[in-house]
C-alpha cells in the first residue's frame, strides 16, 4: 500500500500494510453496533480467534506427542540429538543436503579434522 507521498508502507516485519476492513474506516464499534455489517464482522472476528486458539491447542498437543516419541526413543537407547539431526536432514532436498555435506567435509578438512587436511 502506498502512502500519500508514494512510498510503500511496511509493518515492523517488513510486510506491506494491508487495508483495514471497511467497518474500521467507518468508525463502527463492533460491540455497540446492531448493524448487520458490524454483527457479521464481530461474528467473523470471533470465528477467526476461536480457530486460531483451537489450532494453537492442537499445535501444543502435537508438540507434546513429538516430545513423548523422543523420550520413548531415548528410553530404547537411541541418541535423541542424532535423531533430531536425521529429521532435519530428511526435510531437506537431496541436492541441498549433498551441498551442505560437501561444505561440511571441506570445512572439517580445512580444520584438519578429516585426516586429509588442506594446508594453507
Amino acid at each position: 500500500m502506498q502512502s500519500k507521498r508514494g512510498v510503500a508502507r511496511i509493518d515492523l516485519a517488513g510486510r506491506p500494510y494491508r487495508r483495514a476492513p471497511h467497518w474500521i474506516n467507518q468508525g463502527v464499534n463492533l460491540m455497540e453496533s446492531s448493524e448487520p455489517t458490524a454483527s457479521f464482522a464481530r461474528d467473523q472476528l470471533k470465528a477467526f480467534v476461536e480457530r486460531i486458539e483451537r489450532l494453537e491447542e492442537e499445535k501444543k498437543a502435537i508438540g507434546d506427542d513429538i516430545k513423548d516419541v523422543y523420550t520413548e526413543a531415548k528410553g530404547n537407547g537411541f541418541d535423541v540429538k542424532v535423531l533430531r539431526q536425521i529429521i532435519r536432514l530428511r526435510k531437506q532436498e537431496p541436492n541441498e543436503r549433498q551441498e551442505q555435506e560437501a561444505l561440511m567435509d571441506l570445512y572439517l578438512s580445512a580444520l584438519g579434522m578429516l585426516g586429509d587436511s588442506i594446508d594453507t
